[in-house]
């Protein structure tokens, strides 16, 4: 269905050893992985099988936090030594909702929108998260229910910086904007799909701008989450751990960010004078509907790619898949790839293998570096891709696969294990999530 063009005119984020955007751009081009031991985990010995992550403290975004003197533990507020963000804002936020204003900040600045223009009512803010505030929660119930306290003594914004849709909330009491305010969540396709979401307001003409992405803050809670189902990254050092469509991957590596976006109508601006970032060709996202909560859909995959290039043509320069170095998901991506483009004519970036699984944050953070892609017209790398595997897969072997009928190892030529220059016209980004959940989109570089 035709409607408005979008433009992609900001971006922001908080990234794993990084001090900002450019450090974060230039270190992921330079090939270089993000991932590190982890203290936290390693501080629980074997009650935790994995002990690496991307993972990001309060004092590399330059915040400090101030905890109770009733509640033991209990972070009652932060304080940002840059004086970025007001006490007020920083009172109502967990340390996600801090990285998305912070984001946001750095999108808007970016963009060069005006207080007028942020604070309109054609201005919306579209972000979630794939969990909940955890760090918050943890010691407020425990403060309560193992320790005896009053509820008082947890402060009085408890539901405020835990609520599902709280990055959106702080981040619309920050800027000011009087267009909609909205969190969705999709699981790990919660940053694609808020941004996705944000690309139809404006194509259909009920906003004009859109604040966009998604937010996953560092907390041991989410974690071992994850390492309790066992699909946590194991016996690898840091850097080696997160090894999308590897021969030996044996799990992903969880990581916490923020990707934050601006986007805008596209002749809006052109006609401000704005830099274009990227302009988005079409959103599509769909279900898997087989019934399965975990194991990802042949089937589903591509009918997500019949979706989206339904109304945009044309093969992709490069794909950046969702590969998350899981054993099954891997596979049927790089097969479902495969199947809908062809064996050549295109390359796969799997940006995991450098800063690992942002869980609701990854969808947001890897499509700033499909813009980064666009932008210094190099593809990024698969690291730790060492070897595919040079046998079917299990299901390729069956009556009922339809899919490509070579061993993975087939598409060596498509993943490369180093950064390199090409000429990059469009970028397909894919995420997935748990309930069988899809999300695709298309962005092409801005061509004068």
């Amino acid at each position: 269905m035709k409607g408005r063009k979008v433009a992609v005119v900001g971006m922001g984020g908080a990234f794993p050893a990084c001090e900002n955007l450019d450090d974060f751009s230039r270190k992921i081009f330079a090939d270089q992985s993000l991932i590190r031991s982890w203290d936290q985990a390693l501080a629980y010995g074997k009650n935790i099988r994995s002990s690496v992550s991307g993972y990001i403290t309060e004092q590399e975004m330059n915040i400090d936090v101030i905890y109770s003197s009733l509640a033991a533990n209990y972070p009652e507020t932060y304080v940002d030594n840059l004086d970025r963000i007001p006490p007020a804002n920083l009172a109502t936020a967990d340390v996600g909702s801090i990285w998305a204003m912070l984001a946001t900040l750095d999108a808007i600045k970016m963009a060069g929108w005006s207080d007028a223009e942020t604070q309109s009512e054609q201005t919306g803010v579209i972000i979630g998260s794939g969990g909940a505030g955890n760090v918050i929660l943890r010691n407020a119930w425990h403060n309560f229910y193992e320790l005896g306290k009053k509820t008082r003594l947890s402060g009085g914004h408890t539901v405020d910086r835990t609520m599902v849709f709280r990055e959106a909330a702080n981040v619309s009491i920050l800027i000011k904007n009087k267009g909609v305010c909205e969190a969705i969540g999709s699981a790990c396709a919660t940053g694609l799909g808020n941004i996705g979401y944000a690309y139809r307001l404006i194509k259909f003409g009920l906003q004009d701008r859109v604040i966009a992405g998604g937010v996953e803050g560092t907390s041991l809670e989410t974690f071992i989450g994850f390492d309790g189902m066992q699909v946590l990254s194991k016996g690898f050092s840091p850097e080696e751990s997160s090894r999308p469509f590897d021969i030996n991957r044996n799990g992903f590596v969880c990581s916490f960010g923020a990707g934050i976006v601006a986007l805008e109508e596209y002749e809006q601006a052109i006609a401000r004078g704005a830099e274009i970032l990227g302009v988005i060709d079409e959103y599509f996202n769909n279900s898997d509907g087989d019934g399965d909560m975990f194991f990802p859909s042949f089937a589903g995959q591509k009918r997500l790619w019949k979706g989206l290039l339904s109304e945009s043509e044309g093969k992709p320069d490069v794909v950046k898949v969702h590969g998350t170095s899981t054993p099954a998901g891997d596979a049927i991506e790089l097969l479902s790839v495969v199947d809908v483009l062809g064996e050549d004519g295109y390359h796969i970036s799997a940006p995991k293998s450098q800063f690992g699984h942002m869980l609701g944050a990854a969808g947001g953070v890897e499509f700033i570096t499909a813009l980064l892609m666009l932008k210094e017209q190099k593809v990024l790398p698969c690291l730790n891709s060492v070897q595919l595997n040079p046998e079917l897969e299990s299901y390729q072997k069956t009556s009922q696969w339809t899919g490509p009928t070579k061993p993975l190892e087939a598409y060596r030529n498509l993943i490369p294990q180093k950064s390199f220059s090409k000429g990059i016209n469009s970028i397909v980004c894919l995420n997935y999530g748990f309930g069988g959940t899809n999300s695709a989109l298309k962005v092409s570089k801005h061509n004068i």
